[in-house]
């Protein structure tokens, strides 16, 4: 069946596909698939016998080619011969060695705890129960030794089945209806910002748009808009408890949508709303609806909060304020109007919705650096394969990290990074550990050199880590020479000055200057001196940009 095709290495890309193809005669299959696919050194070799024997592959035999028994087949048959539920340990004992269903039960038990006293004394029932039923005795301590080889393996039935049809039945909803399939799992666990940022990250791989919260749109959940988006739920946000968005969802439901800061603050029930719960509404950006930047709407707060609260007590003694105070948006007219300030840079655009959400949401920390990291890596994660003895270069942003002990007592990592593309884990063995340890932390960039090889466990593909850069580190190990372009009418303006006091505090680095002097009749690069080699760090950079212009500086690789 082509869900077996697809579960060897475990991609959910063509589930949908599938899921659509799926009859219902393969159900015990899928039962048989749930018990399989658990973490256990006989699993792999297990998952691949189960696949060959139903396809024709491989020899299906009650249990080995070498070692089996007619009476075998009717227990064995429903999984190809691979002894892989407990039900079956106990009626193998049963059918060969005369156990009643307690005995069996006490067999199973003795397999699953591998307990060598009570295994010792098993063996000597189950043999001589195997005598007395005409078995032969050498067959019949082989396929003891199959049984016990398994059962420590083995998966009760009847869980298997009740996963299976849950499984199914979750299967069937995300592959037909993946929008409302996505939103109900998002809105279960909305409360555990790891689970959500991993939802997320689902919904991207299935071509689904998550919208940005809204409180003109939004509810508490997490909601289907239409096929292809869901619509982000205001619960899912730090800091915003239920009674506030309920008392915003009433508020709108009664009054219609808000029309502006000014107005969302004065409409609402500020013993409710208060003013962090705002706050997380901005800088999650469910208040961009408004039109306004997130940098004015938060040094706009204190004063929608004032005006909002004089009128609220304005309404508890029944005065009405013959002028009308709202707000008139020109900054020089007084306490009801927006302080409007430029956006915010995007790394702190993305950092408060990481405050706020848990994720980065209307784009993610690598997007900046994409252009740059493409000239001196070797792929994109999606893209890797695996290398024997050739090193290649990955960056990535740190999503995941976990520290254990080695047996000698040193310390090792594993780390995951995410380029937006996919992800990959990397072993950092002690050696590596202790050198690198102050780059390794979550929702950090980083640029790492390695081998990739198949991950056996999970189908997928791992990569050791040989050395390891944060962003300004690797420009400086792979940049040929830092290029700064200035016309005539540029140079003459103070320009060397300046520049001389910018470079100055990230010289004795290791990445050479050019300045690319240009006139109307002539242009020459100008190398600068052993002296002003410099860390090209990002800081830096904005500030050669602030000089020269945006586009007049750029860092050259090989």
């Amino acid at each position: 069946h082509p869900i077996l095709h697809s579960f060897p290495t475990r991609r959910s890309s063509d589930l949908k596909d599938l899921i659509k193809r799926l009859q219902p005669d393969c159900f015990e299959d899928i039962i048989a698939l749930v018990a399989l696919f658990r973490p256990g050194p006989l699993q792999s070799g297990m998952v691949d016998n189960f696949i060959n024997r139903k396809h024709g592959r491989e020899t299906v035999s009650y249990p080995d080619v070498k070692y089996q028994h007619e009476s075998l087949k009717s227990i064995l048959q429903p999984t190809y011969g691979i002894i892989l539920y407990q039900e079956q340990v106990m009626h193998i004992a049963q059918v060969l060695a005369g156990y009643s269903l307690g005995a069996a039960d006490l067999l199973r038990r003795a397999m699953g705890k591998k307990k060598p006293e009570e295994m010792a004394k098993q063996r000597t029932i189950f043999a001589e129960g195997a005598k007395n039923n005409g078995i032969d005795p050498e067959l019949a301590m082989r396929i003891f030794d199959l049984v016990e080889k398994f059962a420590g393996y083995g998966f009760n039935k009847s869980h298997s089945a009740a996963y299976a049809l849950v499984s199914y039945q979750t299967a069937w909803l995300k592959a037909h209806y993946p929008a409302q399939f996505m939103a109900a799992v998002l809105s279960a666990d909305m409360d555990n910002t790891d689970k959500v940022v991993t939802l997320i990250d689902e919904c991207r791989d299935m071509n689904l748009n998550v919208v940005t919260p809204n409180i003109n749109a939004c509810k508490y959940l997490f909601i289907a808009k239409d096929e292809q988006t869901i619509v982000y739920g205001l619960g899912a946000i730090k800091g915003v408890g239920q009674a506030a968005i309920d008392g915003l969802i009433e508020e709108r439901q009664k009054q219609g949508e808000f029309a502006d800061l000014f107005d969302f603050c004065q409409r609402m029930d500020l013993r409710k709303v208060n003013r962090r719960t705002l706050e997380g509404l901005v800088l999650s950006g469910a208040l961009d609806v408004f039109g306004e930047t997130r940098a004015t709407l938060i040094a706009t707060l204190p004063a929608a909060l004032k005006i909002a609260e004089q009128h609220s007590r304005n309404a508890a003694a029944g005065i009405q304020d013959l002028f009308g105070i709202t707000p008139v948006v020109d900054q020089q007219k007084g306490p009801g109007t927006y302080h409007r300030l430029p956006e915010w840079p995007e790394e702190q655009r993305l950092h408060s919705e990481k405050q706020t959400l848990g994720l980065y949401l209307t784009g993610h920390p690598i997007d900046r650096y994409l252009a740059e990291l493409k000239q001196f890596t070797s792929a994109r994660i999606v893209e890797l394969k695996p290398t024997r003895n050739q090193t290649i270069v990955v960056a990535g942003l740190i999503v995941a990290l976990r520290t254990m002990n080695t047996r000698r007592g040193d310390k090792m990592a594993f780390i995951t990074i995410d380029d937006r593309s996919a992800r990959i884990e990397l072993a950092i063995f002690s050696e590596g550990y202790q050198r690198y340890r102050d780059l390794l932390s979550k929702d950090r960039l980083i640029v790492v050199e390695g081998e990739v090889s198949v991950d056996d466990y999970s189908g997928g593909y791992k990569m050791s880590a040989k050395n390891i850069y944060d962003i300004d580190q690797a420009r400086e190990h792979f940049a040929k020479r830092l290029l700064v372009k200035v016309d005539q009418q540029k140079a003459g303006n103070g320009f060397v000055s300046a520049l001389q006091k910018i470079l100055h505090p990230y010289c004795e680095g290791f990445c050479p200057v050019v300045i690319d002097y240009y006139r109307s009749d002539a242009k020459v690069p100008l190398l600068l001196g052993e002296e002003w080699r410099v860390h090209p760090t990002d800081e830096l950079l904005h500030r050669l940009r602030d000089l020269a212009g945006s586009e007049q500086v750029d860092v050259i690789y090989r």
